[in-house]
Parts: C-alpha cells; sequence; structure tokens
C-alpha cells in the first residue's frame, strides 16, 4: 500500500500515514520516503510509539547510524543503544536533571537553529525524533526550509555566497552556551570541518543554505566579517514565513533532512519531565573540503 502525504507548510512538510514504522518497511516504502523527503523534507508521522529497538531498526533502513556526540558523551547514557541520543531534562531515574547539570545545558543547546551533525564528516542526513513523554506546554520544535531561503536571496547575494566555505564546530556552538571545559583529547575527536555555504541537494538537485548554530567562520574573511555574514544569512532564512513549528503528541515520530532544514526546541518548564529520543543516519557520499 502506497503511503499518503498531507502538505502542513506553503513550502515543505507533510504528514504521513498508510504505514507502520514499528514493522520493517518494505523497499518499495523506503523509496517512497525517500521521495518524500527530497520533496517535503520534513514528515510527520503521528501515533507511531516505538521501543527503542524498534526507533533504531526503523532508522537502518536509511542508511548508516550517526554516533558522533556519543565520543564527548560526559555523562552517563541512560538510554540502551548507542545510536539513540537522549533528547530529554531527565535522569536515569527519570526525574528532572538539576538546571545547573551539564545534561542540561548541552541539552538546551537544541534551542538554537541548527543542523544535526554539520560538525562532523560525513554529516547528518535523515533525523527522527520520537516523542515519549511531553510537558504540560512548551517544548515544540520548529524547521525552516533552507532550500526556499536560498531561493529567496536577491541574485547579487546568491553570487556573493557561491564561493565560500564555512567552518563547522561542534564545541562552537555548545561555548555559545557555557558548555565548555572540554579536554584536548576530547576536542582532537571531533574536529571542525569545511563546508561550502551554498550546497546543491543529491536528491532534489535544489540549491540551498547550508549554515545554523554550527557555522563558526568563513575562509578568506576576518572572523567578525564572517561572522556577521552566517548572522544575516541565518535571520533571513528563520524568517516566519520559512519557519513551521510542530506541537508535540506522545507516539509522534518527525523525521527530517539535515541538508535541507534547520531546526530548534522551544523552551519548556525544566522542572517537568520531556523525553524524546533521536536517532540520526549519515550521508557517506560528501566529503567535506
Amino acid at each position: 500500500m502506497a503511503i499518503a502525504l498531507t502538505p502542513l507548510h506553503p513550502l515543505f512538510v507533510a504528514a504521513v500515514s498508510g504505514v507502520d514504522l514499528s514493522q520493517p518497511l518494505a523497499l518499495d516504502t523506503i523509496a517512497e520516503i525517500d521521495r518524500a523527503m527530497d520533496e517535503h523534507a520534513v514528515l510527520l508521522f503521528r501515533d507511531q510509539p516505538l521501543t527503542q529497538h524498534q526507533q533504531v531498526a526503523f532508522a537502518q533502513q536509511f542508511g548508516p547510524l550517526d554516533l558522533g556526540l556519543k565520543r564527548l558523551k560526559k555523562q552517563p547514557d541512560r538510554l540502551a543503544h548507542e545510536a539513540l541520543m537522549d533528547i530529554s531534562n531527565v535522569e536515569a531515574d527519570g526525574r528532572p536533571a538539576a538546571r545547573d547539570s551539564r545534561k542540561i545545558v548541552s541539552n538546551i543547546a537544541n534551542q538554537l537553529w541548527h543542523s544535526d551533525s554539520s560538525f562532523q564528516n560525513p554529516p547528518g542526513k535523515y533525523s527522527m525524533l520520537s516523542a515519549v513523554v511531553l510537558p504540560g506546554r512548551g517544548g515544540e520544535t520548529e524547521f525552516v526550509d533552507l532550500r526556499a531561503a536560498y531561493d529567496a536571496l536577491d541574485p547579487a547575494m546568491q553570487a556573493m555566497i557561491a564561493v565560500l566555505e564555512a567552518e563547522h564546530d561542534a564545541l562552537h556552538s555548545r561555548g555559545l552556551l557555557g558548555d565548555d571545559g572540554y579536554t584536548p583529547e576530547q576536542r582532537a575527536m571531533i574536529p571542525p570541518v569545511t563546508w561550502p555555504v551554498v550546497q546543491t541537494h543529491p536528491g532534489s538537485g535544489r540549491k540551498l543554505l547550508f549554515i545554523g548554530a554550527h557555522a563558526r567562520a568563513i575562509h578568506g574573511m576576518s572572523l567578525a566579517e564572517g561572522r556577521m555574514l552566517l548572522a544575516d544569512l541565518l535571520e533571513h532564512a528563520t524568517a516566519p514565513n520559512f519557519v513551521w513549528r510542530h506541537e508535540w503528541r506522545v507516539g509522534d515520530l518527525v523525521m527530517w533532512d539535515n541538508r535541507s532544514t534547520l531546526h530548534r526546541g522551544r523552551r519548556y518548564d525544566l522542572s517537568e519531565p520531556r523525553e524524546l529520543r533521536r536517532t540520526t543516519t549519515v550521508e557517506p557520499a560528501l566529503v567535506a573540503a
């Protein structure tokens, strides 16, 4: 049975029905989802409560899994599989962590506009985020379409940035929020990488802006000039007409293409538990400059 798609935004995003993510997918269904990702960049699957094992099995059908930030782990992992990222504010016993804990600081970094694993080679391809426990209010996730943002740039800006390259660094974005104190050994585990500011999506053929909180410098520009340009591009890309906000329900799974979008979490009461699990695939065919 073919999947059904319902658009949720004029530029991108669709809700998907007609598929059970807890079961192995037929090859033609996987191909349909890939095509839908090329077109819509963000897909919402409602009423898909998954076990940890089921979420990992679902993600594996779309490519090799990202283990990147596990190398910087500073606290015990409460999830059973190394490919699962704990996007939560709770400790192993399920109670909210202290507000000044490294876990909370690290997860607040998700409130910056970013693309998962743009700071590593290979970078992130698809991310799949599953909602397990939600607070009473807040904690939404917002997405922007980097293809539409590129299309809306004036031709002079498109020409100017066409040959530029940006350095992406995981610890730059974390350092903005005071998450520092990494050892030289930890820093060496995940060195910065360089990517073109303008890229062409391999599935859709559309050009896009590859920017976000992990981008810290533009090669060939002074630090100040490069950061101001990155800030201007980010301000442009996150204008309201490019944004879709998802209000979570338990059992939702949202899947997005990190090559075509940025995303960020929104504020919520840190005294209330919020538990989401993320799996991410990587794009092995892409090679950093």
